[in-house]
């Protein structure tokens, strides 16, 4: 069999791109990871999965160099390296794509693919080269010139496009293997399909691609093998064809996908409304009417640019409603600021937890004081004493004292955010995209916290994305496209249901 068999599946002739042997890292006494054995061969993706800090990303950091390994040792192509700069990495073939873009946003494509090493012609920077260069290099991949030119500023390109930068940037190094961390994380539906046909293109020239994600729809589409870590150590590593979802969560965190979503324990909705829009409307949605009752979880569905991310913002003062009404607890208001959106009740976790909910060099006690202090300076120092528990009940975890959040994990950082509006004590609590990049056991830590705030009568107005969570937490879902709400629907229309009626290719549903 060639190495550069595309599909290499559990071949054990084939020599590894990349083989790591009892790899062990450790900071300020502390061991992450502990003798952790993997490999990744020619054309193969494999994923690399586990909770938040399980040791991926240090593993990940290890093989680009910028770890160095305690003990263990690392192969590329069956020769022992030692990596001690990620430039010593990249000149060996392996490279990296980070969720955080590496990105000059005022230079061009071209300018960020060759950024240091620019081709040169009489010791001056030769552009004509670098920009045919980055050409060849995006035809390669098969991106359409037009829709992504080496000319264009990186400022101009949509999240997805960026990825590409990044990805070509990787190719341009004559890369062996590419190691993608969260690569879909800030995507939407059409851009996710980009995302896989470039993997698949890039497998089938024979790159190895070390695939580290949270969505499992992903991990079983796309992978040959999984390796799972769980607090540093190596559980396994499975052909991908030879498991399940429900045995991969277990291997994660210990229980069965069964009990992913927490069943209610509590009687469901009461008819007291919290929420109530009647023809709500400004420049980016129109005539909205939707009602969320206390105890409920109503879901909000549709493709991206549909304007869900608009209404929350809208509901919470930041682009005020221009048109129609809006009622919380039966109080008709229209919030013009955060200020007032919050002395109403209403708490909003955006979609961007690290540009919009944290302020990241600051402490896990400050972070989760933010909205006290600005909006509730009276009863702040009082209301701030149930921080401690707050954190508690949602299984916040940190390692001693009071931490930067910029040192955390994605879930725990959620978690902070979460409890910053938690001890608000809001009535309705509105949730954007708000398990996006963590791991499935801070999701669950999410799902429970809907579950109480149900409890205990709050309202949960739910954006998601991830159409199995909708349908597992939901009690009604209402689904947007081209700013306006076109239908409702319950859990048993399923995943096509919502999405032909986003897709505008069903008949709407009346609300």
């Amino acid at each position: 069999m060639s190495t550069t068999d595309p599909r290499p599946g559990t071949h054990d002739d084939v020599v590894p791109v990349v083989r790591l042997t009892g790899i062990v890292k450790s900071f300020f006494g502390v061991d992450v990871l502990h003798g952790v054995d993997m490999d990744v061969r020619p054309g193969e993706v494999h994923a690399l999965v586990g909770e938040n800090g399980a040791g991926k990303s240090t593993l990940m950091k290890v093989l680009a160099g910028v770890h160095q390994a305690d003990a263990g040792t690392v192969e590329v192509g069956g020769e022992e390296v030692t990596f001690d700069h990620p430039l010593q990495a990249q000149a060996a073939g392996v490279t990296t794509v980070f969720q955080e873009f590496n990105l000059l946003p005022e230079r061009t494509v071209a300018e960020n693919v060759y950024l240091g090493r620019e081709p040169r012609r009489r010791r001056l920077v030769d552009p004509r080269q670098m920009r045919r260069d980055t050409a060849a290099l995006l035809d390669d991949l098969g991106i359409d010139p037009d829709a992504l030119s080496p000319d264009r500023r990186v400022a101009s390109l949509s999240v997805a496009q960026q990825q590409v930068v990044e990805i070509v940037k990787a190719m341009s190094f004559d890369a062996r293997i590419i190691c993608m961390d969260e690569p879909t994380a800030a995507l939407a539906g059409a851009e996710v399909d980009l995302l896989y046909s470039l993997v698949r293109t890039l497998q089938e020239r024979g790159v190895a691609i070390l695939y580290v994600s949270h969505r499992l729809v992903e991990i079983f589409d796309l992978s040959d093998r999984i390796t799972v870590l769980k607090d540093g150590h190596l559980v396994q590593t499975v052909d991908t064809a030879d498991t399940t979802p429900d045995e991969l969560v277990s291997a994660m965190v210990g229980r069965s996908l069964g009990t992913y979503f927490p069943e209610r324990t509590d009687g469901g909705p009461t008819d007291d409304v919290v929420l109530e829009l009647s023809g709500a409307g400004n420049h980016d949605i129109d005539d909205v009417d939707l009602a969320v009752r206390a105890g409920e979880i109503v879901g909000v569905a549709g493709l991206q640019g549909s304007g869900r991310t608009e209404l929350a913002q809208a509901l919470f003062g930041v682009r005020p409603f221009l048109r129609g009404t809006m009622r919380v607890g039966g109080t008709e208001l229209t919030p013009t600021s955060a200020r007032e959106a919050v002395a109403a009740g209403l708490a909003l976790v955006t979609e961007d937890r690290k540009a919009e909910g944290l302020a990241l060099e600051q402490t896990v006690t400050s972070n989760a004081r933010l909205v006290l202090d600005a909006v509730m300076p009276k009863t702040s120092n009082r209301r701030s004493r149930d921080i401690p528990g707050i954190l508690s009940s949602l299984d916040f975890r940190a390692s001693s004292g009071d931490p930067e959040v910029r040192f955390l994990s994605g879930g725990n950082q959620q978690k902070v955010v979460l409890a910053k509006w938690l001890v608000t004590e809001p009535a309705v609590l509105v949730l954007d995209e708000p398990t996006r990049g963590i791991d499935v056991g801070a999701k669950r830590a999410v799902y429970d916290l809907m579950r109480d705030r149900c409890a205990a009568g709050n309202g949960v107005l739910f954006i998601s994305s991830e159409l199995p969570e909708l349908l597992g937490m939901a009690d009604r879902i209402v689904v947007m496209r081209d700013g306006r709400l076109v239908g409702e629907v319950t859990a048993d229309v399923g995943e096509e249901g919502v999405m032909a009626l986003a897709a505008g290719t069903a008949g709407e549903v009346a609300a």
